[in-house]
């Protein structure tokens, strides 16, 4: 039919140019963020593309949300301003009859959506943990970068490298200080190498000094070498820190804590959200020449943020105990549908405050 048929593609269109404007905008902002992190160490700088892999699949649900209310807004936003939706409602199309084709437009993104965030989301999440994890059990060696103070892996040492060859496993001007069982110490060579003893690594020092203070004493030793090793093949075994975001949706359902149940509310809080928002641009999107299409944008930018900013307040007070979790449902996703239905029925059977009012009015004053 011509009607759905170009509806269709115009939704296509409009969303397709949305969500590559808006992944190429998250992208950038993870990209500076994500660096960041591996310039401090947080992460391991070869993971990098990894890690915005998966936080980009973290985040699409929330990005094709928002992209197909724009879409929609956008769409009828055009129809309004160039006239055409007079001629649809001049053949006797109402207002209507849009949510056929929007809503055959909709529904397939709204799975892809639900998908990723009850499947895909807690997968990426357990990604990224489990790949923070493996860094930061990374040995002292690995944690050596030429030029750079860095921390050992138990905390104790600190090791600096003038220039070094990793493959190599050599050094030169190499400085260590470390604090272990209550004595301080800070250690300098010329040259150090990687050796195995009794399978145990070992930086083997050559020419250098070491100086030691107990911890509340003022007596220093210092000391001059030949050879000095320190051993540094320990790892450390980390805490796993695995967040609520990381559970699976069927463990966040079979063990129903506050805490699971806020999560659960966000994740059905997006999906259910990619279903309402599409009527609900039906419902808000007016001709206004004075303003143009900026006014709707502007318009749909604030009614999802404030849906957006509520899913998230919702998790918070689910947490808390303050509210329920069907209840928080009902009042937030069921009143945003019903307050699409009840404007969308006003706007087609043109009903306004004051005209309601004045038959009232009218009475009041023959009396």
């Amino acid at each position: 039919m011509l009607f759905h048929s170009t509806i269709r593609k115009e939704l296509s269109r409009n969303f397709g140019a949305t969500l590559v404007v808006m992944v190429t905008i998250v992208i950038t902002m993870m990209i500076i963020r994500i660096l960041g992190h591996a310039a401090q160490g947080v992460i391991n700088p070869s993971e990098v593309n990894l890690i915005i892999g998966f936080t980009m699949l973290g985040h699409l649900p929330t990005i094709m949300t928002m992209s197909l209310f724009i879409a929609t807004v956008g769409t009828l936003s055009r129809i309004y301003l160039e006239s055409e939706m007079v001629v649809w409602l001049s053949s006797g199309r109402a207002l209507t009859s849009f949510l056929k084709p929007i809503t055959s437009f909709s529904w397939p993104l709204i799975a892809i959506v639900s998908v990723l965030v009850l499947v895909i989301w807690p997968w990426s999440n357990t990604e990224i943990s489990e790949l923070r994890e493996r860094f930061e059990r990374r040995g002292d060696l690995e944690r050596v970068t030429p030029g750079q103070f860095q921390e050992s892996a138990n905390g104790t040492k600190v090791f600096f490298v003038d220039k070094d060859s990793v493959e190599n496993k050599t050094g030169k001007n190499i400085f260590i200080a470390a604090n272990e069982n209550g004595k301080n110490s800070m250690t300098s060579a010329k040259t150090g190498d990687i050796q195995l003893i009794e399978d145990e690594r070992f930086l083997m020092l050559q020419s250098g000094q070491r100086i030691e203070r107990m911890a509340g004493e003022m007596d220093i030793k210092v000391s001059e070498f030949k050879s000095y090793g320190s051993r540094i093949g320990q790892d450390v075994k980390v805490v796993s820190n695995a967040s609520n975001a990381s559970i699976a949706t069927l463990s966040l359902i079979a063990d129903p804590t506050l805490v699971h149940q806020g999560e659960l509310s966000w994740r059905l809080g997006i999906a259910l959200a990619a279903l309402n928002l599409p009527f609900l641009a039906l419902s808000i999107t007016s001709a206004n020449p004075r303003v143009g299409r900026s006014g709707n944008f502007a318009l749909a930018f604030f009614v999802f943020m404030i849906y957006y900013n509520f899913i998230n307040l919702g998790n918070s007070w689910i947490t808390l105990g303050k509210v329920p979790l069907l209840n928080y449902m009902l009042m937030l996703h069921g009143g945003a549908f019903a307050a699409s239905f009840l404007l969308l029925l006003a706007r087609t059977n043109n009903w306004h405050v004051r005209r309601l009012l004045l038959p009232r009015l009218s009475r009041k004053e023959l009396a």
